[in-house]
C-alpha cells in the first residue's frame, strides 16, 4: 500500500463535501463503531489523530448527543489536527465538527458577488429532547441554567460569581457556584432598568474591585461593587454617553463591550456601525461608530483608539501581550463568501477598512473610487473567519483544567449567519495562539446547535463565553435561553 494513502484517505473523509454524509452515517451506534474502527486504523497508519466526536456517552446528557469522551493522549494531539485551507476552508454548519481547523487567507477571497446575497435568517425552535452541544474528546457538557431572558455576554467576577447581561429585559444577573446537580447554588438579580446592557467589566483590576462597569447601548454606567455583592449597593452612575443604536435592521448595531487595559489606565468601549456600509462621510449618524473609543476610568473621552472596525462585538485583553483583541462582524450583501468576519489584535490608531475597504487593499464596490489614500493603511486582521459567522464574545484561556495546549488560546462564540445561502456559525470556536499571537487558524470546539444537515432549524445560538476560576468554560446561548458548562474529564 502506498504510504501516502492513509493521509489522503483521512483528508478526503474530512473534506467538507463528504463530511455531511459521515455525520449522518455516524448517528447510528453500529455505524459509529464501524466508523471508529476505520478512523482508528487510518489515524494509526498515518500518525494523524482526528478529533471528530466519537459518539454517545452517558455522562448526564441525553443519549446520543452528549459530550464525547476520549483518551487524554487524543485530546492532547494538537499538532495533528486536520487543517482545511484554500476553498476547502469555507464551510457551513453542516460541516462543522469539534477538532477540525480552518485557515482562510486574503488570497482565498472571491470577487464580490452581490447577486448571491440572501436573507436566510435562522428559524429558532425549542431544543429537541435528544439535542445537546458536541464537544471535543475528553470534554463533558452540562446544562447549567435555562429559561433565561435573552442571555448575552457573561463575565466572571474575581470572587468566582458569574455575571450575565440579559439585554432585552435590561437586567444584570449573578450565578453563584455549581451544586451537585451541576446547577447554580444561588441566582440573584444585581441590577435592573438598564438600556440593553451588554459589556461588563470590573475595576480596579485584581482581586478586590470597587466598581462594576456596564456597557449600555447608549452609555457607560457603573455601580459600586465589592466581592460577594449579590445586588447593587448603590445607585447607578452614568460616566459617558455612547452613540445609541437599536437593532441593525432599523437602528444599528446595539452591543457595547468594555475592557480595561492591563495597567488600568484606559477604558476601551466598542461601538458598532449604524448601518451595513453607509459612507460615514455623508451619514452623520456614523460619527464615533465602527470604532473602539478610549475613555479614562472616570469616563472622560480621550480619543478614537481604532477605527474602521464595523462591529467589534467582543473585546478581550490578551493576558500575554496586553493587546486589545476584537471579535468582529464584517459587512453583508457581497456574496456567500464575502466579507469574512474576523478576530484580531487591535493596533492603537489602526484603521481596519470599514466602510470603504476590507481585508487590506480590497475596495467595497459600493464605494468605488473613494478614499484611495487609505488603501495602503488598511490592516489585515489576524484570523479570518467564515463570512457572516456573527462572531460575538471573545475570551482567552488562562485556566489549568483543560490540557496544557489550551493555555493562552482564545475562544469565541459564533452566533450564526443570516446573509448566507448555507448557514454558518452556531458554534464556539477555539483560536490557537503561540506566545500570545494568532496562528491564523481557528478550530471548531462546541457544535451541534443546528438540526439536520445544518440548513434546517436552529435550537442554539452561542453568545457569551467565559473561563471559570476552576478552568472550566461557560457558554451563554440565547437560542435555547441557556448557559452551558464545559468541563474537561479526559475520559
Amino acid at each position: 500500500m502506498n504510504a501516502g494513502f492513509p493521509i489522503a484517505l483521512l483528508q478526503s473523509t474530512f473534506n467538507p463535501l463528504n463530511f455531511i454524509s459521515w455525520r449522518g452515517f455516524m448517528k447510528h451506534p453500529h455505524h459509529f463503531l464501524a466508523a471508529s474502527a476505520f478512523f482508528g486504523l487510518v489515524a494509526l497508519a498515518s500518525t494523524l489523530t482526528a478529533s471528530a466526536a466519537p459518539g454517545p456517552s452517558t455522562d448526564g446528557a441525553p443519549s446520543g448527543r452528549s459530550s464525547p469522551a476520549g483518551s487524554d493522549d487524543a485530546a492532547k494531539a494538537v499538532p495533528n489536527h486536520i487543517v482545511l485551507t484554500g476553498q476547502a476552508a469555507f464551510t457551513d454548519a453542516a460541516h462543522e465538527a469539534p477538532g477540525i481547523r480552518r485557515h482562510l487567507t486574503v488570497a482565498d477571497l472571491p470577487e464580490p458577488m452581490p447577486d448571491q446575497s440572501v436573507d436566510n435568517g435562522a428559524h429558532v425552535v425549542p431544543r429537541p429532547a435528544d439535542a445537546w452541544p458536541i464537544a471535543p474528546r475528553g470534554f463533558k457538557v452540562e446544562l447549567y441554567a435555562t429559561g433565561l431572558d435573552n442571555p448575552r455576554l457573561i463575565r466572571f467576577a474575581p470572587n468566582g460569581d458569574l455575571f450575565l447581561a440579559e439585554s432585552d429585559s435590561g437586567k444584570i444577573k449573578i450565578f453563584r457556584g455549581v451544586d451537585a446537580d451541576g446547577k447554580p447554588k444561588q441566582v440573584s438579580v444585581f441590577a435592573t432598568d438598564l438600556h440593553q446592557p451588554f459589556g461588563i467589566a470590573f475595576y480596579p483590576l485584581g482581586p478586590n474591585p470597587k466598581w462594576i462597569y456596564i456597557g449600555d447601548t447608549d452609555a457607560i454606567v457603573r455601580f459600586p461593587y465589592h466581592n460577594g455583592d449579590l445586588t447593587a449597593t448603590g445607585p447607578v452612575e452614568q460616566l459617558a454617553d455612547l452613540p445609541g443604536g437599536g437593532r441593525l435592521r432599523g437602528g444599528g448595531h446595539w452591543t457595547r463591550d468594555l475592557a480595561f487595559t492591563l495597567d488600568g489606565s484606559k477604558l476601551l468601549a466598542s461601538v458598532g456601525s449604524h448601518s451595513n456600509v453607509d459612507d460615514s462621510d455623508t451619514h452623520p449618524e456614523e460619527f464615533h461608530r465602527a470604532d473602539v473609543l478610549e475613555f479614562t476610568p472616570a469616563g472622560k473621552f480621550i480619543e478614537v483608539y481604532a477605527s474602521g472596525i464595523r462591529n467589534c462585538v467582543g473585546e478581550a485583553i490578551n493576558p500575554i501581550t496586553g493587546q486589545l483583541w476584537c471579535s468582529t462582524n464584517e459587512r453583508d450583501a457581497l456574496g456567500n463568501n464575502l466579507v469574512p468576519d474576523y478576530i484580531t489584535h487591535v493596533q492603537e490608531h489602526g484603521f481596519y477598512g470599514w466602510p470603504w475597504w476590507y481585508m487590506g487593499p480590497h475596495q467595497d464596490p459600493r464605494h468605488e473610487g473613494k478614499h484611495p489614500e487609505l488603501r495602503d493603511k488598511v490592516i489585515t486582521p489576524d484570523i479570518l473567519l467564515e463570512p457572516h459567522f456573527a462572531s460575538l464574545e471573545l475570551t482567552f484561556y488562562e485556566g489549568s483544567q483543560f490540557p496544557a495546549e489550551f493555555k493562552g488560546d482564545g475562544f469565541a462564540c459564533e452566533h450564526g449567519s443570516w446573509n448566507r445561502a448555507q448557514r454558518a456559525g452556531y458554534e464556539v470556536i477555539r483560536l490557537p495562539m503561540h506566545n500570545g499571537h494568532a496562528t491564523g487558524e481557528y478550530e471548531d470546539f462546541l457544535t451541534g446547535f443546528t438540526i439536520g444537515n445544518g440548513d434546517g432549524d436552529v435550537w442554539g445560538r452561542p453568545v457569551g463565553v467565559a473561563v471559570a476560576p476552576d478552568g472550566s468554560l461557560f457558554v451563554s446561548d440565547d437560542g435555547s435561553r441557556s448557559i452551558w458548562h464545559v468541563v474537561y474529564t479526559g475520559k
